[in-house]
């Protein structure tokens, strides 16, 4: 299976923890970040304040927050074809993780 090579290229903050996505070919996705907001990485952007500073890196073509999380690109493009529940059903797991062993 291929993986798609997709970069983001802007986004706005529409709601609490949704943003709408532009990509490089002009597709434009909202998505709810909430449900995937736990364990090390993800967890701390529950903080409506820290999500709210994501940032475009445009050298990876991503977007970026100031603790170090980030999402690849073709899972957000794809969020809307299962990805995003997916990775909700995952991001179950991480919150019961101990922070001690990460």
């Amino acid at each position: 299976m291929d993986h798609l090579l997709i970069e983001v290229t802007d986004f706005q903050i529409v709601g609490p923890f949704t943003l709408s996505v532009t990509f490089e070919d002009g597709v434009q996705h909202e998505i709810n970040f909430e449900p995937v907001l736990h364990g090390y990485y993800y967890g701390p952007l529950r903080d409506q304040t820290l999500f709210n500073q994501v940032m475009l890196d445009a050298e990876i073509g991503t977007l970026v927050w100031p603790n170090g999380a980030d999402f690849d690109p073709a899972t957000l493009y794809n969020w809307h074809k299962g990805e995003g529940a997916e990775l909700a059903k995952r991001a179950q797991n991480w919150a019961k993780i101990p922070l001690e062993s990460v």
